[in-house]
């Protein structure tokens, strides 16, 4: 490939800088370091994908805007991320590109440059996490990968801001690289007869006719816009002829020959050294895949979960920080202090009363939750840097198959784990909006967020690992009909699984305490306020004598059905603000001695059921839709109250001990 320069093509000083990439690979990074405080967050015109758009500073006084594309596996859509991301570069005022790559997997990368080569934008490549594919023995000339792909390449490590100075080159960058792949006769007729067809567009016409032989549809409101219907049909008629002369797809044809010249570049500029495993890692990456022997690695790793966050966390940091430093120190001395100011009245209920922000709020969050969650959040971040969450997708790929969906959906299931609200949002990795909707759906119903998950595994742990076993089993089942169900229900079809595995790991301790670290922050910025809102929310409704109505009028529900006893109410009424504010004060109520085994089991099984937290509600109308996120809310809340009676039922009639 070589440049060609031209005046047309030269970006202009009003035109944009758009960043490309595929997932997780630091474009967001790059983005931040670019822009600073300058960019604004905003939905692509008709869609739900947040697109940023941000200014950086160039010399001279002059200033360019800049695009964070989502990231995409290719430009020719598979996911509504993919169709933002072509959208932007067909129809936006690029004036050029930068791509960020992951230096560990060059192939996948260099798939998508080829697509923007063919687009004629100006482009630059920013070679990123060059320090990790270094740790995995991978070496790259960058010489010679410029020499080959006749563009700017910039080996870079965001997160540490390695070399990103050097990326304001992308602003000046006026060279237009010329694809040099030719494929098949009879494809180069075809994707000719249809440029000649096509208006002047932003991007190459060749491009355009490359998607529209392939028979790409997200392209049927561009042809509407800009194409006469006798022009179409033509196209569409061009399209089924070469189609004609060839067994598999034309796209397929068009991806080989593509990959083909991606296979020669990296061969050519990439040496690797395999990196030192132990035996070890080699036998647990390994089985931790297989459909037999996965499993009992799996019932090991949910093991080690139970005793390390429900027995250490939950149970000896919970008692230690509620009894001790709360109970003897911090709440006594609270309650001296305001009586000295406050003998009595609102403003001493306010603070330190049965609804107090001292005695309810700040004990429940710091006191209860925050021990548990911070265990949690360590266990989860050696999981994450493990390698092992990928290895989770394909064993669990043939069950999620029944469920409409396959393996890389557990992604954002696990992720639920941490947060339910932010793992909404990723249910954007998967291709289709049938499985994006019953992903939502399956966590809005039963995935328990980290600090609700951390108070459910301390009450049960209370009690007997038989009581976990039976909780886990009807949530595990109640979720797997449920999807079973939807994927009946809904339309439209499962799309393929494809997942990276990157090799089994030693996670670096420091990784794991900077995570954590900044997880706990972000959970008590997001948590605490929260919670003195829930607590407020109660004061006012048992000032107001509004609670105990609220609980008469849930009685016949909690009292007869679940056979809860009627205080569990104002932990199901606030759960909905925060899902582990709701499960703390079934806590409370075991610590009080008013839950029996049977009821802390029903109690946690309809709470886990029960409601997505009020952030997640909010994502899910962001995310589905206002219409779709009320029909999911009125099947869930009549749904968790249906399944708690039942086990209520069974577990008394069937006199099992827990």
């Amino acid at each position: 490939m070589n440049h060609r320069h031209g005046k047309h093509n030269s970006p202009r000083a009003d035109t944009w800088l758009v960043l490309v990439g595929n997932p997780n690979v630091g474009k967001s990074v790059i983005f931040g370091a670019l822009t600073g405080r300058y960019a604004t967050v905003s939905n692509y015109p008709g869609t739900t994908v947040e697109v940023s758009r941000g200014t950086v500073k160039l010399g001279g006084g002059k200033t360019q805007g800049v695009i964070d594309s989502p990231g995409v596996n290719s430009l020719v859509p598979m996911s509504e991320d993919e169709v933002v991301t072509r959208d932007i570069l067909l129809n936006e005022d690029i004036g050029s590109a930068l791509q960020v790559m992951d230096s560990k997997n060059l192939r996948r990368s260099l798939l998508i440059t080829l697509q923007l080569v063919e687009m004629s934008l100006p482009l630059t490549l920013a070679l990123n996490m060059y320090d990790e594919a270094g740790e995995r023995g991978i070496t790259i000339n960058t010489e010679r990968l410029a020499a080959s792909m006749g563009l700017s390449v910039i080996p870079t490590i965001a997160t540490q801001r390695w070399n990103l100075d050097k990326l304001t080159d992308a602003f000046h960058h006026r060279g237009v690289p010329v694809s040099n792949i030719a494929y098949p006769a009879h494809i180069e007729e075809g994707i000719a007869s249809i440029e000649a067809l096509l208006p002047k567009t932003r991007i190459s016409s060749r491009s355009v006719a490359i998607m529209l032989l392939s028979g790409d549809e997200t392209l049927m409101d561009w042809e509407s816009k800009n194409l006469k219907p006798e022009t179409i049909k033509t196209i569409d008629g061009i399209r089924r002829s070469v189609q004609a002369k060839y067994q598999d797809p034309i796209g397929y044809i068009i991806n080989r020959v593509r990959l083909k010249k991606v296979d020669a570049v990296v061969e050519d500029v990439v040496t690797q050294k395999p990196p030192a495993k132990s035996k070890l890692s080699v036998f647990i990456g390994s089985y931790s895949m297989h459909p037999v022997w996965g499993i009992p690695i799996l019932l090991f790793v949910l093991l080690f979960m139970y005793g390390f966050v429900g027995v250490l966390g939950a149970g000896r940091s919970v008692d230690f920080l509620q009894l001790v430093i709360f109970g003897k120190y911090l709440n006594p001395w609270a309650a001296r202090v305001v009586e000295y100011a406050f003998p009595g009245g609102i403003i001493h209920d306010l603070i330190v009363g049965p609804y107090g922000i001292v005695t309810m709020a700040f004990t429940y969050a710091i006191a209860i939750v925050l021990p548990i969650v911070g265990f949690f959040f360590v266990f989860f971040s050696f999981l994450e840097d493990s390698g092992y969450l990928p290895r989770l997708a394909v064993m669990v790929d043939k069950l999620f198959k029944l469920m409409g969906l396959n393996g890389k959906a557990v992604l954002p299931m696990v992720l639920g784990l941490g947060c339910d609200t932010m793992a909404t949002m990723t249910t954007r990795i998967l291709e289709t909006r049938k499985e994006r909707v019953i992903v939502t759906l399956l966590l809005a119903l039963g995935v328990p967020c980290s600090a609700q998950l951390g108070v459910i595994l301390g009450m049960l742990g209370a009690v007997s690992f038989t009581a976990t076993v039976v909780w886990l089993a009807i949530v595990l089942l109640t979720l797997f009909l449920v999807g079973y169900l939807a994927s009946l229900i809904l339309p439209g079809d499962q799309s393929d699984f494809i997942l990276e595995i990157p090799p089994m790991r030693m996670p670096q301790m420091t990784n794991i305490v900077l995570k954590t670290i900044v997880r706990v922050e972000w959970y008590l910025k997001e948590a605490v306020p929260l919670f003195i809102l829930g607590t407020l929310f109660l004061f006012v409704l048992d000032r107001t004598h509004a609670l105990t109505f609220l609980e008469r009028a849930a009685s016949p529900v909690i009292v007869k059905l679940l056979d809860l006893p009627v205080e569990s109410t104002q932990a199901f009424i606030i759960g909905f603000l925060r899902r582990d504010y709701g499960a703390a004060g079934l806590l409370d109520l075991q610590k009080k001695g008013l839950l029996d085994p049977i009821q802390v089991v029903v109690s946690l099984v309809t709470m886990t059921l029960f409601v997505p937290c009020i952030a997640n509600f909010f994502m899910m109308i962001k995310e589905r839709g206002l219409k779709a996120t009320l029909w999911m809310s009125a099947f869930i809340f009549p749904f968790a109250i249906l399944v708690g009676a039942i086990v209520n039922f069974a577990l008394r009639f069937l006199k099992v001990s827990l």
